[in-house]
């Protein structure tokens, strides 16, 4: 089988607070239900541990497209407490997804960046076909990502 392209997202936000506070927020997984469209229906499925570490396993389940429910197992990849984590997935919707989760210090608050590499499913014929409906569910679910973190923590230029 031919595999799909690897595709790249890259999403940064300012925030209005620090990246010890940021890191607190993002490295809990049960706050990722806080800024994901209800329409996903995401949940966490699995007992979570007081902090995050590298070789953490995370099962959430995910109604991606078309309303139909796919369990997702990612693991805790690497992570350097409050610079980074990497999410992956060991199963889901992905053929590959790849999510560095990166916290850099500004004036007054932090720059927060998600970069995501992933592959859709079933190869080429998948990409043909969902290649286009992906990119997009993943654009809609960071755009509305961004409005949820804005509501949240403001604006970084609101505070300077």
């Amino acid at each position: 089988m031919f595999f799909a392209p690897t595709q790249r997202l890259e999403y940064h936000q300012d925030l209005p607070i620090s990246p010890e506070a940021a890191w607190e927020f993002f490295s809990r997984p049960e706050n990722l239900v806080r800024i994901t469209p209800e329409n996903l229906g995401f949940e966490v499925t699995s007992a979570l541990p007081e902090r995050m570490y590298a070789g953490m396993i995370v099962t959430y389940r995910v109604r991606p497209l078309f309303g139909v429910a796919i369990p997702w197992m990612s693991e805790i990849t690497h992570v350097r407490e409050p610079d980074f984590f990497v999410d992956e997935q060991r199963s889901g919707p992905y053929r590959f997804w790849h999510h560095q989760h990166i916290f850099s210090p500004l004036d007054g608050g932090v720059r927060m960046i998600d970069r995501v590499h992933y592959q859709v499913a079933l190869g080429l014929p998948g990409y043909w076909l969902l290649g286009g409906v992906v990119r997009s569910r993943l654009e809609e679910i960071f755009s509305y990502r961004r409005r949820s973190l804005l509501d949240m923590f403001g604006r970084l230029e609101e505070v300077r």
